[in-house]
């Protein structure tokens, strides 16, 4: 695998915010491209002026309330329909003109215009002239509007994007996008962007995780561990020994099979942990007697944190957090939370996860089971991960601990495995830098309907 460091020459000003975990897991997997191999968060970074960092927080504060607030009846599922509706996403047929500006787009370009969001951000910028690389709208949209001398670039984040995500004058903008799926690609068309300003890249995963930029030998290893785990009866393997053989030589399984492990991810703002606690409760006499090890992941959120640890001694698995059954991820600082995940992936079999911008971690032949859905965007990106067979909606969590097993015996958790492998991108980190390189030596070609 090619080394990739901060010594590295730097090729551009990689840009998140801090909403969620999306935008910023994103730039992670770019990080060696900026300068020191530090990612930019607009929201956060030192020396923002106060007044922009109180409208950057009362966007976030809100969005992360009224995601919290969902799982209230009626008013909850009110409030966010309200919210989900100003960034919904339409339907893709019949295709039509979708270049008329958002609301969003419209607020958006008000803060810009009249409230100067970003501005110190890209003079700063301006500084040390880069490409910017932004995995998040405003700052592409900032830096246009004030006149950035260097290339502009976003990465998009979910399998489908709404109108947000385009300027006020597509036609006339000089904005690029690197997209990580082909629906995304033809869905900037309908919004009006010009096709040169458009390239099918794939969802950028970190390098720690693929491991070569000509062949993913981190995956197939980690691809060859789970078939052992995942397919113990060899249902699935029965069915796709040629395929297999051809992939890894007829070496595939060839180690003892370990205990299976699970993980579960819940958002940036802790929603749906309540369904992890339903599942740890049916999985725990699973994991007493070394049927399943489990892994919480409460992310930088320390409520999430003491809440995981709460539910942990309520189920009477502390002997087995000690050695070992259970685990959990917390971490006080966001790139440590990025870096301690990035090696999780590795360790584990299975991710469940509500179908965010986790679902494109299938490429890493990762089986996803799916959370219910949070919003417009996991709608699409529920229907791209079904279509690539790389995941499926998860069953009842209080029954988890009898169709989970079902799922393992029978081999379907190995099939989506090999789906995610075969069929999901995993090279889009080494795509975007070959991009910014001028060098397309490790192309190959994407399926351009999903």
């Amino acid at each position: 695998m090619e080394e990739h460091t901060s010594k590295s020459k730097a090729l551009a000003h990689v840009v998140a915010v801090n909403m969620g975990y999306g935008h910023e897991r994103a730039a992670f997997a770019l990080r060696h491209l900026a300068p020191g191999g530090n990612i930019t968060v607009a929201n956060d970074y030192p020396g923002i002026p106060d007044r922009e960092r109180r409208l950057w927080s009362a966007g976030k504060g809100f969005y992360e309330f009224v995601s919290r607030f969902k799982n209230v009846p009626l008013l909850g599922t009110a409030a966010f329909g309200i919210l989900d509706g100003m960034q919904r996403i339409p339907e893709f047929y019949p295709k039509c003109d979708l270049s008329k500006p958002s609301l969003q787009v419209r607020q958006t370009y008000a803060l810009i215009r009249s409230q100067g969001m970003c501005r110190d951000l890209i003079s700063r910028f301006a500084e040390r002239p880069l490409p910017i690389v932004s995995t998040f709208f405003t700052p592409a949209f900032a830096a246009e509007e004030f006149g950035y001398p260097e290339d502009i670039y976003i990465v998009l984040c979910d399998a489908d994007v709404s109108r947000a995500w385009v300027p006020l004058n597509p036609k006339k903008s000089r904005i690029k996008y690197l997209a990580p799926t082909g629906r995304v690609v033809e869905r900037l068309k309908l919004y009006g962007v010009k096709e040169k300003n458009i390239t099918l890249t794939g969802f950028p995963l970190p390098y720690e995780s693929v491991g070569g930029s000509h062949s993913p030998e981190y995956v197939r290893a980690d691809l060859c561990r789970r078939m052992c785990n995942l397919d113990p009866h060899g249902n699935f393997v029965a069915k796709a020994q040629t395929l297999l053989d051809a992939t890894f030589g007829g070496r595939h399984c060839a180690m003892k099979p370990s205990t299976p492990s699970i993980t579960f991810a819940v958002g940036g703002a802790g929603t749906q942990r309540e369904l992890v606690a339903l599942a740890l409760r049916s999985l725990a006499e699973s994991i007493r007697k070394n049927r399943i090890t489990v892994n919480l992941v409460a992310g930088t959120r320390p409520e999430v944190n003491e809440y995981f640890e709460r539910e942990v001694r309520l189920c009477g698995l502390v002997a087995a957090q000690r050695a070992g059954k259970v685990s959990i991820l917390f971490e006080t600082d966001r790139p440590k939370y990025f870096s301690s995940f990035t090696k999780l992936m590795r360790k584990t079999d299975m991710l469940w996860t509500k179908p965010s911008e986790l679902s494109f971690y299938t490429g890493l032949a990762l089986p996803i089971i799916m959370a219910p859905t949070v919003g417009s965007q996991e709608d699409f990106n529920r229907a791209w991960l079904t279509y690539v067979g790389g995941g499926a909606d998860g069953l009842a969590p209080q029954y988890m601990n009898e169709w989970l097993f079902d799922w393992i015996a029978s081999g379907a958790l190995a099939r989506m495995a090999w789906s995610g492998f075969t069929n999901a991108p995993t090279h889009g980190a080494y795509r975007i830098e070959s991009l910014l390189r001028g060098d397309e030596s490790v192309w190959r070609s994407l399926p351009i309907v999903v």
